[in-house]
């Protein structure tokens, strides 16, 4: 049981994280399952209701027993560090807010964990899925749409929300595009002809009209196209062409990313372009490139 005083400062911090952070709508309901859950524990394991009060007296013991508890029901390092960075998070809000001391919640070490790295497909498995992707459907207009967005998310290096945001203010598509991303981060996004292409192609097909405010790309029935339904006709692809479960729409970004790398692009740049707030993030493309030579060095190098 949580106090309707605790639950109102959660909504609270939520609508700030909505406002001032500009959270997404994905990562608001992580947020809130996270510490909901964290509350939760703390009712069980305090006895008592919680609130404002109770809450502002966790100590380090109850913190170590909350994160046994997790590890304890399966959840992984990964995704118990995200729950403590969520509640980490709301806790500073709040200590700040009501004046107590959150020093035992904010210095609670997050668990290790190897952060995995990013699963690009190779650049002719790029090309392939994307002509394989057109392929999927009988129906011209749906066949030119999923190769569009593919194309959109490898050439653009675009999120698959970002692709599916595009409105007919957008089309014609430029030669830059100005895409806001995660946390209402502004970037320009340069636009290459074969994507600018394979839009047209769409908009040529479609049998819907494109209102200046409404998406471009439409599903079946003239509804707005949904991430699900592009990820499905990947899975139908990448069956066919043999590729690993990794090949996903996210994985044709990570492809744009490291493939502009190793032809020697510029890490900052390389930053912008995917609209990273840190570079540490970009990084791991470095890392995904490193590997890839030491591969071919084992596979070419006669004393490897």
């Amino acid at each position: 049981m949580i106090a309707p005083a605790l639950s109102d400062a959660l909504g609270a911090w939520l609508a700030g994280q909505r406002a001032l952070a500009g959270a997404a709508e994905n990562t608001l309901k992580a947020y809130q399952t996270d510490v909901l859950g964290f509350l939760a524990f703390m009712t069980l394991h305090n006895g008592g209701s919680q609130g404002l009060a109770p809450i502002a007296r966790v100590t380090i013991r109850d913190m170590r027993a909350w994160m046994a508890h997790e590890r304890g029901r399966g959840v992984g390092a990964r995704s118990l560090a995200r729950s403590l960075s969520a509640v980490k998070s709301f806790y500073r809000w709040l200590a700040e807010r009501e004046g107590f001391e959150p020093t035992a919640v904010l210095s609670t070490r997050a668990p290790k964990f190897q952060r995995k790295l990013p699963r690009p497909l190779e650049i002719d498995a790029a090309s392939e899925m994307i002509d394989t992707v057109e392929l999927q459907s009988n129906d011209p207009w749906i066949a030119a749409r999923d190769a569009a967005v593919v194309t959109l998310l490898y050439g653009c290096g675009l999120r698959i929300s970002e692709a599916l945001g595009l409105t007919g203010s957008d089309v014609p598509l430029p030669d830059v595009l100005r895409i806001v991303g995660k946390g209402n981060k502004e970037r320009i996004v340069p636009v290459i002809v074969p994507a600018r292409d394979a839009v047209d192609a769409y908009l040529r097909l479609c049998p819907y009209s494109v209102a200046d405010d409404a998406p471009i790309f439409r599903a079946t029935r003239g509804g707005i196209l949904s991430p699900r339904a592009i990820q499905k006709v990947m899975e139908k692809a990448r069956l066919q062409l043999g590729l690993p479960a990794t090949a996903t729409p996210h994985a044709m970004r990570h492809s744009f990313a490291t493939h502009l790398l190793a032809a020697g692009g510029d890490l900052r740049t390389i930053q912008e372009l995917l609209g990273h707030a840190s570079l540490s993030t970009t990084q791991a493309y470095t890392a995904v490139d490193a590997a890839h030579l030491m591969s071919v060095y084992e596979k070419a190098h006669p004393k490897a």
